[in-house]
């Protein structure tokens, strides 16, 4: 059988699991938790924070080296969808263990999520969350349908680092999770490169 034969034999075929099943069996697998964050017409204009996005991700990924490529992916039922869609620039903040309500804040719709939030000016006026681990500041590069979401590829133009010695925040099972730093198992030296498939 050719691979056009087994792709037109999967056409049509009932799934063998439900959207929960899909979502336990995703959820075995452990992430980092971030926030991502834009403001309007490139931060031009709006003096006040209404101008400003942000929202919690789990899906984010590195993607390229050269070009320096990282993507996320928000979803099309978000109510800021439409605003996503138009970003030119946004930034990755990488959430320490100590920002789990941050993270909470920016995944819940229609509150005020930037109330009291510390933030510092990046490139092009979008607002970096002080507190965070790090932060990776984009330019949108690519933007691509992923079914109920849609994937944003953006090309890093800066890095910076915040919180030095401290632990990310870490989504496992449904629940945040922090990481044992003092707890290793045996690594080769060279899997910082063939772990991202570089």
């Amino acid at each position: 059988m050719d691979s056009k034969s087994v792709e037109m034999s999967l056409v049509g075929r009932s799934r063998s699991f439900s959207d929960r099943d899909f979502r336990d069996a995703l959820g075995l697998f452990p992430t980092g938790v971030v926030v991502i964050t834009s403001a309007l017409n490139g931060g031009q204009g709006n003096g006040s924070r209404s101008g400003y996005l942000g929202a919690t991700v789990s899906s984010f990924s590195s993607v390229s080296l050269d070009p320096p490529l990282i993507l996320f992916s928000i979803g099309r039922h978000s109510k800021a969808f439409a605003a996503w869609q138009s970003v030119d620039a946004f930034a990755v903040n990488i959430l320490s263990e100590k920002q789990s309500a941050i993270s909470t804040r920016f995944a819940r719709a229609l509150t005020d999520k930037w109330d009291g939030v510390n933030v510092c000016p990046g490139l092009g006026g979008v607002p970096l969350l002080s507190d965070a681990l790090a932060w990776i500041e984009c330019r949108s590069y690519a933007k691509y349908d992923g079914g109920d979401h849609l994937i944003i590829v953006g090309e890093v133009r800066s890095l910076g680092a915040g919180g030095a010695g401290t632990r990310p925040l870490v989504f496992f099972g449904g629940k945040y999770r922090q990481l044992d730093l003092d707890s290793t198992i045996s690594t080769p030296p060279d899997a910082d490169q063939w772990l991202h498939g570089w």
